[in-house]
């Protein structure tokens, strides 16, 4: 275990290494550096996010063995904040380096197939799917299961990206096209569709003693498949908050994870939970908790990867809710004006500091606290809509 942020000489803090240098990696930075921790970043170009806080930038990525082979040099720990980072490049950071997640644990969730297979072999509720090798087989499934269903790709698939719905014939032929008939085609699985009043999500931060602090059930609004807004706690019975955190647990704790997880997942019509998937990684759905919980995602991620004791993810408002800020044009990455946005006291803006804008692309958020969600809402969204692009 790690008893302080320093190396064993005394003399120089460790530094925590993040494949990654996004709006992820950056939250995670400030929240190392708060630690008393260093930060070096690798990413695929300069001036990331996360890249622009520390002069330990390896701009070639870890692509680039000359750019890896010096990022390991430098970290003492090393972290992750996307799980698209091919596992083998992991083995080889744990050769020399502590790496969490582990190479094992990203193992079993960059294949989605893999990941519901492992999910389902332990008890955890999900929807019926099947591993899809051609047409003829994605109809098949629609005729057992029924139409729409969704037919996707195992691996690189976020925020809508990958997914297609089935409802017919032509629809499967024309996935199949978009997804296989590429440079790169992609194996593909097919889900049945869950019809659900409610999107939710549970963030798990667990350590490599098997601590975990596991934070309240939220809901997410998605708009155009990209998280729009979550409020937190979920308006759902405190029953069904339970169940939803106590299959957030056992998500983790059977990939053997260490760091923090976002755990999504569905209310459907007849009141059951049932897991959409799982990131190894902080998520959109848990930026909320950087002011409305005693310990972020952020921060329980770094305690969680250095085997430190992990802070209370309670909240300390009865509610908040966070809007993120979505590119409405292609243009700079900088708003216009900010000044009417921080004229509502009860809302925190984050701006990422992204090189460029593109329409849907995240380039910030906001969070509210309240007495209520609605409160905590009003807020938010007057703050959102204040900000000029």
């Amino acid at each position: 275990m790690l008893g302080s942020p320093y190396n064993r000489t005394g003399n120089q803090p460790l530094t925590l290494g993040i494949l990654g240098g996004g709006q992820l990696a950056k939250m995670l930075a400030q929240s190392a550096y708060q630690l008393g921790l260093q930060v070096a970043i690798i990413e695929h170009g300069e001036n990331s996010p996360a890249g622009m806080m520390t002069k330990l930038e390896f701009s070639g990525g870890w692509s680039s063995q000359e750019d890896l082979e010096e990022f390991i040099k430098v970290s003492d720990i090393i972290t992750l904040e996307n799980e698209f980072i091919n596992p083998s490049i992991l083995e080889k950071i744990a050769e020399r380096r502590l790496c969490f997640p582990s190479a094992e644990t990203i193992a079993f969730i960059q294949d989605k197939f893999t990941q519901k297979q492992t999910f389902s072999n332990a008890g955890i509720p999900i929807t019926e799917f099947q591993a899809i090798d051609s047409v003829q087989s994605a109809l098949e499934f629609g005729s057992l299961h029924g139409f729409p269903f969704v037919l996707k790709t195992r691996t690189l698939g976020y925020d809508g990206y990958g997914n297609a719905t089935i409802r017919n014939a032509n629809d499967a032929q024309s996935a199949w096209n978009k997804f296989t008939q590429t440079e790169e085609p992609r194996e593909l699985m097919a889900e049945k569709f869950v019809n659900f009043t409610k999107e939710l999500a549970v963030m798990v931060a667990r350590n490599r003693r098997g601590e975990v602090a596991v934070y309240p059930c939220v809901e997410t609004i998605q708009e155009n498949h990209i998280c729009r807004v979550v409020i937190a706690p979920a308006q759902i019975d405190e029953a069904l908050q339970h169940v939803a955190k106590e299959i957030a647990l056992a998500c983790v704790e059977t990939i053997n994870g260490v760091g923090v997880f976002g755990v999504e997942m569905f209310l459907t019509n007849e009141g059951k939970i049932l897991v959409n998937e799982i990131a190894p990684r902080p998520h959109n759905s848990g930026h909320y908790t950087i002011e409305a919980c005693h310990t972020s995602q952020y921060e329980n991620a770094v305690r969680a990867v250095c085997n430190l004791p992990l802070g209370s993810p309670e909240m300390v408002a009865p509610a908040a809710v966070m809007v993120n800020l979505l590119g409405e044009r292609s243009g700079s990455g900088i708003p216009d004006s900010v000044v009417d946005t921080l004229k509502h006291p009860t809302a925190s803006l984050h701006l990422y500091g992204k090189n460029g804008s593109r329409k849907g692309r995240k380039m910030g958020h906001i969070t509210a606290l309240g007495q209520t969600a609605d409160e905590a809402l009003q807020s938010a969204i007057g703050a959102a809509k204040a900000i000029v692009w």
